[in-house]
């Protein structure tokens, strides 16, 4: 079999062992081995490839928390407050007013189907003074056709009147709708069972539209163009059609990542979405891991639905939303540990983490499992003293490292105040009590991009340019290493994936700079290509 060497100005190898090289070799798409070219050609005839002998070679990047959505909401309407790309390269300007909102949506009213909702998403209201918007502002553009907005947490929906009249959300008694002074529905519906109500209305799948051959290959040619080689989407519907569109995406031989859908638990009863994930994972090939069972179980900090323990939150109601009773949580989390799956679970809220650890506590009682891996995502306000249950427990964590950019200022302000904004995404903790961690972005709440959420996590750094948290910055390379080993030890793939060294996958981050040793931000460092399987996918 012919062996290519790929050279390189030099090779970050996230292998303790030999932690840089000069060139890497690549037989039948794994690593056979890191060292200077005399050395490796000791395995035989060699064929030389310089075309990143300039470049900067890194492990693939792993970003353990996405979702294909990201492939999909760029045909809706992007209302978002922050200038974001889309998958083709396209800025999307940030709207920094009720009024710019507004003007958007009255410019797209009659875009598509009268017939049929205008669909937007990434709206952050809470970045705007005074009232919190709600149904009158959207029917000031059009009271008669409906309108759907997204959040940019994709935990709460602003809709207008015409929706709240199709969907009848004023005879409906679910938690979630928020209902003014009159006690009527003021357009705003919180978390997955009041947001039900309209898809079920609506007819409109969300996340079912992320399961289209289209979606996900604009998926993952936005993570290619990151440096990202294996991703997950962490909540799939992983009904017969999202299965299939999975295969056929990643059955193409040009398919730039290797995806693991997670099963959104929470759309099916126990048993049946155990019998799920067993059948997908006959299916399982390298492009392609089933196995991963997601769970959310509360909202989001910045929508005021995040779970919280005592003070609750600065301003607003006294606390979050459940996105079903803790008591069925805790009885999944039994169903799919002794069903023996690999559990991850939103606990953005410090009681939601309680709640969880409680679960996996007890279940670990009944049925011990070594090297069980369950991670808690996101974790941003996570306690010390549950870090140490973590840690005791022998759980994972995935951070959300992104989130004290994009909402730190509000927290402090809004939502939290000074002194819990310093534990926010606690990276630094977890590294001291040796917790085993990655850091992720959750796109599209957040842009994908792993060097800037390595950036967040060394730097800490709000919008405002506020730090939050000195004590928990962590270093470049324990930054670098959330990002490639950290995260593939989440997911059970550190066997394959995450580090340079022999036998594994030769998937391989093309960078212009070196990340551990250039002055320029890991967020400015510009990712030139990636290889997947030893074979460059033309990134740049």
């Amino acid at each position: 079999m012919s062996i290519t060497v790929y050279t390189a100005r030099t090779i970050l190898t996230m292998n303790p062992s030999q932690p840089r090289g000069d060139c890497v070799a690549v037989r039948d798409g794994r690593v056979l081995g890191v060292g200077p070219l005399d050395e490796v050609r000791r395995f035989g005839e060699v064929r030389i490839d310089d075309r990143y002998a300039d470049k900067v070679l890194v492990p693939g990047f792993v970003e353990g928390h996405s979702h294909a959505l990201e492939g999909y909401v760029w045909d809706l309407l992007y209302l978002g407050y922050f200038d974001k790309l889309d998958p083709d390269g396209r800025r999307w300007e940030g709207l920094k007013s009720p009024e710019a909102v507004r003007a958007r949506l009255a410019a797209h009213i009659d875009d598509g189907n009268p017939e049929e909702p205008l669909i937007a998403w990434g709206f952050d209201p809470v970045y705007f003074e005074g009232e919190r918007i709600d149904k009158q502002l959207l029917d000031s553009v059009s009271s008669k056709r409906p309108i759907v907005i997204m959040h940019a947490s994709l935990h709460v929906m602003t809709v207008n009147s015409a929706v709240i009249r199709q969907a009848a959300l004023a005879d409906k008694d679910v938690e979630g709708i928020v209902r003014g002074s009159d006690g009527l529905p003021n357009g705003e519906l919180q978390e997955i069972p009041a947001m039900h109500l309209v898809f079920d209305t609506m007819a409109f799948d969300l996340f079912g539209g992320a399961s289209s051959s289209r979606a996900l290959n604009r998926y993952a040619k936005a993570a290619r163009r990151e440096g990202i080689t294996t991703i997950v989407d962490l909540l799939n519907p992983m009904d017969d059609a999202a299965v299939e569109a999975l295969r056929a995406a990643t059955a193409e031989p040009d398919y730039p990542v290797r995806l693991l859908p997670a099963l959104n638990a929470l759309a099916w009863d126990p048993q049946t979405g155990s019998e799920r994930v067993r059948a997908a994972m006959a299916h399982n090939h390298e492009r392609l891991q089933f196995g991963l069972v997601k769970l959310v179980t509360d909202g989001a900090i910045q929508n005021f639905t995040a779970r919280l323990q005592w003070p609750g939150y600065l301003e607003g109601p006294d606390n979050g939303v459940w996105n079903a009773p803790p008591q069925t949580f805790h009885d999944m989390v039994q169903h799919y540990h002794q069903a023996g799956l690999h559990l991850h679970i939103h606990t953005n809220g410090d009681e939601a983490v309680g709640m969880i650890l409680d679960a996996l506590d007890e279940a670990l009682s009944l049925w011990p499992r070594p090297d069980h891996r369950h991670t808690l995502q996101h974790v941003q306000l996570i306690r010390q003293d549950q870090l140490r249950r973590v840690a005791r427990l022998g759980a994972c964590l995935n951070i959300f490292a992104n989130h004290i950019y994009y909402w730190g200022d509000i927290h402090r302000t809004r939502t939290l105040g000074y002194d819990r904004c310093q534990r926010l995404e606690p990276a630094a903790s977890a590294d001291r009590m040796g917790i085993p961690f990655g850091i992720h972005c959750d796109a599209p709440v957040t842009p994908l991009s792993p060097l800037f959420t390595a950036w967040c996590a060394t730097t800490r750094q709000t919008a405002s340019g506020v730090v939050l948290g000195e004590a928990e910055k962590i270093s470049r390379a324990r930054a670098l290493e959330a990002i490639t080993l950290g995260a593939a030890y989440t997911l059970r793939m550190d066997h394959r994936v995450g580090s340079l060294e022999p036998g594994k996958q030769a998937d391989l981050a093309v960078l212009d700079e070196d990340p551990l040793a250039s002055e320029t931000p890991l967020k400015d460092i510009r990712v030139h290509d990636t290889v997947l399987s030893g074979r460059p996918t033309g990134g740049a």
